[in-house]
């Protein structure tokens, strides 16, 4: 008996399931968040992950343009990141915000944010002192702040709240760039975020 034939159905192409999560880098003006975060994204989209890093310098200027630096302000600011944080992630970018976010409550609205979608969120502390920071002082901050032409300054004249039980604690001051980012490259394949 002949088979019959008749049009072939192809069998659809399943895409490798991509999964991603948001990562965020708090901690002092000048603690290495930005260093550390470009150094990770490197090695990822080496790998084949689909990256960003939203720069928190970046955000204010094309986000947040027109927020000052009052705890509602930076609260506001840090929301909007959260959001488009949370967003990129649960469509499979691996999400890396180094953005120092001083205050705990706004941190923890963003997680908050993050478990209601189900989207993966680690936060990361980047504990160096300030007077380590103060030092690299990248962006000339600490010196205004010492000279008396700028006020608010996190960790000097205006608070920041570290982190109690951050999923990582990172003390750049006493490790390299490298070794900070593998750190974080660790966490994530222990997570399952990055295989």
């Amino acid at each position: 008996m002949a088979e019959a034939t008749g049009p072939t159905q192809s069998t659809p192409t399943l895409e490798k399931q991509v999964t991603g999560a948001t990562i965020w880098l708090t901690g002092l003006p000048s603690a290495g968040k930005t260093t550390i975060a470009n150094e990770l994204a490197d090695t990822l989209r080496a790998e084949g992950h689909r990256v960003e890093v939203l720069d928190g310098d970046e955000i204010r200027e094309y986000l947040s343009a027109g927020l000052g630096f009052s705890r509602e302000d930076r609260h506001t600011n840090v929301q909007r990141i959260g959001f488009l944080a949370e967003l990129l992630a649960r469509n499979g970018v691996l999400t890396l915000v180094p953005v120092i976010a001083p205050y705990a409550d706004s941190r923890e609205a963003v997680r908050k944010r993050h478990q209601v979608g189900g989207t993966a969120y680690l936060e990361v502390h980047v504990a160096t002192p300030v007077d380590v920071c103060s030092v690299r002082d990248v962006k000339g901050l600490y010196a205004k702040q010492a000279a008396g032409e700028l006020s608010g300054l996190t960790g000097v004249d205006d608070p920041y709240e570290a982190p109690d039980a951050p999923d990582l604690r990172i003390e750049s001051h006493h490790q390299t760039v490298q070794e900070s980012a593998a750190a974080l490259r660790a966490l994530l394949t222990e997570r399952g975020l990055a295989a």
